[in-house]
């Protein structure tokens, strides 16, 4: 006989989670939406858009992860991701120095990331206002993330890559980003690899690994 739980486990419904596209902004946009930020938040945001780190693994550093003589970062991964290094622009170690200057604590920004949200979404708003411009409402602190990784697919056309920059650990997290470039003037010959020596011989031909899929490599070669 059903017991009361049963019963309500039946008629329960069961919800699905759907997984939408990120929006991906302009850079000019994500640039006016930092310049009209303080130089703390601007920072913070210019830091976002050249690495493509999470802004938890931003809200981590501390002054030893920057090497001002190498104009390089070190990160902390968050959520089991791999650690990294970044070289830094120009622009963005003047910026980290302004910040160095003012600033008392061994942590490069504040402890609290909802203080930098705040202000992040105090100024978009307001930017928003100004300009007449609601896609400014759409940009969040991982808009980001999302940004820098379209941007480099586009640039290297190199998923293994793109992979590396973001630290995941599984392919599967980083494939989302080839689907925000638009492929459509580009003609490809696609070719899969079941072992070593296939994919060696692919590689020598000029293909290039896309990813795997049921057991196999997938290389493609523009025409």
């Amino acid at each position: 006989m059903p017991t009361e739980d049963a019963w309500w486990n039946v008629g329960s419904p069961r919800y699905v989670k759907v997984r939408k596209l990120p929006f991906i902004p302009t850079e000019g946009e994500l640039d006016q939406l930092i310049a009209a930020c303080g130089p703390k938040t601007a920072t913070f945001l210019q830091l976002l858009k050249e690495t493509g780190i999470r802004a938890g693994e931003a809200i981590m550093l501390k002054w030893t992860d920057v090497d001002f003589t190498n104009r390089t970062v070190r990160i902390t991964p968050e959520k089991g991701s791999e650690p990294r290094v970044f070289k830094l622009s120009n622009k963005l170690m003047e910026m980290l120095l302004n910040v160095r200057e003012r600033s008392r604590s061994n942590r490069v920004f504040c402890k609290n990331l909802h203080t930098i949200q705040r202000l992040f979404w105090r100024t978009r708003k307001r930017l928003a206002e100004k300009l007449k411009n609601t896609r400014f409402l759409q940009i969040h602190l991982h808009t980001f993330r999302h940004w820098k990784a379209t941007m480099e697919y586009a640039k290297t056309k190199d998923i293994l890559h793109v992979m590396r920059l973001l630290g995941h650990k599984r392919i599967q997290n980083t494939l989302i980003y080839t689907q925000l470039i638009d492929f459509r003037e580009e003609e490809y010959v696609s070719k899969v690899a079941r072992t070593v020596e296939e994919a060696c011989k692919l590689v020598e031909e000029g293909f290039e690994y896309v990813c795997d899929f049921e057991g196999v490599k997938i290389f493609r070669k523009r025409k």
